[in-house]
């Protein structure tokens, strides 16, 4: 006889789960008072330098996440979800991973490219280099043009699904019908006593 189905997700998708968390909001806080807190350049640069820290660790932490997930795939959502809903959360999640891959890797191909050839040091400790290929290129113009635009429009954009994706969280707990406890730090908080 089977057991039953596991309704949370491992120890290792909730530690991933909430580390990037944490750091894509970081990543956002930062990325928007680079661009548009009026800094004074030598305090942008450092958050400059601390933004490409964060967003390589991202990068790995997503790769990590996405092979987590092949491995130990998600628990199911509970049957009573609508079709519809169910579609929304598969949509959700996937462009949640395509960002969180996307977004780190088109800020590498951005830095790689840049005119102004700034070395990256990962919390000025570990030198990170450039995506080769692209630092060699004759004319990086097209290419940075290009990674800027994924890189700005894509960070918009991840904050429109991570509105999405923490309203729906929110949204299923009030209607309790997809504990908050699938994905909590805390085992079974947010579940009904049974």
């Amino acid at each position: 006889m089977a057991g039953p189905s596991r309704q949370r997700y491992d120890a290792v998708a909730v530690v991933l789960h909430w580390t990037m968390a944490l750091g894509i909001f970081v990543l956002i806080g930062v990325g928007l008072a680079m661009k548009h807190a009026g800094l004074p350049k030598s305090r942008v640069i450092q958050l400059f330098q601390l933004h490409k820290s964060i967003g390589v660790v991202i990068l790995l932490l997503a790769v990590a996440r996405l092979a987590w997930r092949l491995v130990r795939p998600a628990p199911p959502l509970p049957d009573a979800l609508p079709a519809l809903e169910r579609k929304a959360a598969q949509a959700g999640h996937a462009a949640l991973y395509a960002l969180m891959l996307a977004l780190p890797l088109a800020g590498w191909a951005l830095v790689s490219t840049s005119p102004l050839n700034i070395p990256t040091v990962l919390f000025g400790i570990l030198p990170w280099p450039h995506i080769s290929f692209l630092a060699d290129l004759p004319d990086k113009a097209p290419v940075h043009a290009a990674a800027q635009a994924l890189h700005k429009y894509g960070a918009y954009a991840l904050i429109a699904v991570l509105v999405g994706h923490i309203g729906a969280a929110l949204r299923h707990a009030v209607k309790g019908d997809v504990p908050l406890s699938r994905m909590s730090l805390f085992g079974r908080l947010g579940e009904n006593a049974k």
